[in-house]
């Protein structure tokens, strides 16, 4: 299964891919892209990334997801290239046997996700400028960044 893709992210099939007969609960987090962003109007925008890595990324967040809240199914997919006001750009999934680790699960993935993945966000502004939204400062081995804990809160 590809986590990274230029097509249209399906929910229908990460649900079927991640049926499993031994969970009571699923949780379905969608984010879609919005018409503002701090007050200015959205056109549209443009993911980019890495591909080899950020598929990395996201394989080692549903490993790590998996094993930290003991749910039996986790998978992320994010769309990159240009997309319109409204499609779905980050679908994660979570199954598990009971709904609170599922919900827990789920937000730890997103939220997670806004911090590691290496892809960038370009917002098209209906003025017709555009510009990339800032993200979360990435720390290297032992130096913190100048926001030790902050998110993108806007991906």
């Amino acid at each position: 299964m590809q986590r990274i893709t230029r097509e249209p992210l399906d929910v229908a099939s990460l649900l079927g891919d991640t049926e499993n007969d031994t969970c009571g609960a699923f949780v379905v987090f969608g984010g879609t892209v919005r018409n503002h962003h701090q007050g200015r109007g959205v056109a549209g925008m443009r993911y980019s990334a890495y591909e080899p890595m950020a598929e990395r990324v996201l394989e080692e967040l549903e490993e790590e997801t998996r094993r930290r809240f003991g749910v039996a199914e986790c998978r992320i997919v994010h769309r990159i290239g240009e997309l319109g006001i409204g499609e779905t750009s980050v679908l994660v999934a979570v199954r598990s046997a009971h709904r609170g680790d599922a919900f827990s699960a789920g937000q730890y993935a997103i939220d997670t996700l806004k911090e590691r993945l290496p892809v960038w966000k370009e917002d098209f502004y209906t003025d017709g400028s555009r510009g990339y939204q800032d993200g979360t400062p990435l720390a290297t081995a032992g130096v913190a960044g100048p926001d030790d804990g902050g998110g993108h809160g806007d991906r």
